[in-house]
């Protein structure tokens, strides 16, 4: 599995916050959005930093979890215009992300276009698909929910508003 993730600190958390309304990236037309969570990509401190570092580079536009996931912590899932912060393995937040796209369907009929959108891997459907089998058969027993090809998923596209 890999190294557990770090504890995310809140004030940590605000201080970049208050660094990226700083930078002016949000008009101002818009009213200041709030971010809706501030988590890491993945369930480890190695995959979090590997996933954060494809966002920072450039490749990672897309990302996709289990919609039970989301149903177990109570979570909301994004719709477009969704702000997030996402964190490193140590729990330092950097990079702030805006939902550009959701959609919910089986994991299985993930498209070309966004297995190269999440810019893991060769960026094929195939490896994709073998990938995030493999991660949803590991993590999905943590959670209590047995792995299903067919399963709910939440596929989400973002933009980047800010890095550190």
């Amino acid at each position: 599995m890999g190294t557990p993730l770090q504890p995310i600190e809140a004030e940590q958390v605000a201080a970049f916050w208050r660094r990226f309304l700083a930078t002016g990236a949000v008009e101002e037309s818009e009213s200041a959005p709030v971010p809706q969570a501030a988590e890491p990509f993945g369930d480890s401190v190695e995959l979090a930093d590997e996933l954060l570092s494809l966002v920072i580079d450039g490749a990672k536009r897309a990302t996709a979890g289990a919609l039970i996931d989301y149903e177990l912590e109570g979570v909301t899932v994004p719709t477009p215009g969704t702000i997030t912060i996402a964190t490193d393995g140590a729990g330092r937040p950097r990079a702030v992300l805006r939902t550009t796209e959701v959609y919910v369907a089986p994991l299985s009929t993930v498209s070309h276009s966004f297995a190269w959108d999440e810019g893991e891997g060769d960026r094929t459907r195939a490896g994709w698909l073998a990938s995030h089998e493999a991660f949803f058969r590991r993590y999905l027993p943590s959670i209590g929910v047995e792995f299903d090809r067919e399963m709910a998923t939440v596929f989400e596209r973002f933009e980047v508003l800010y890095t550190e």
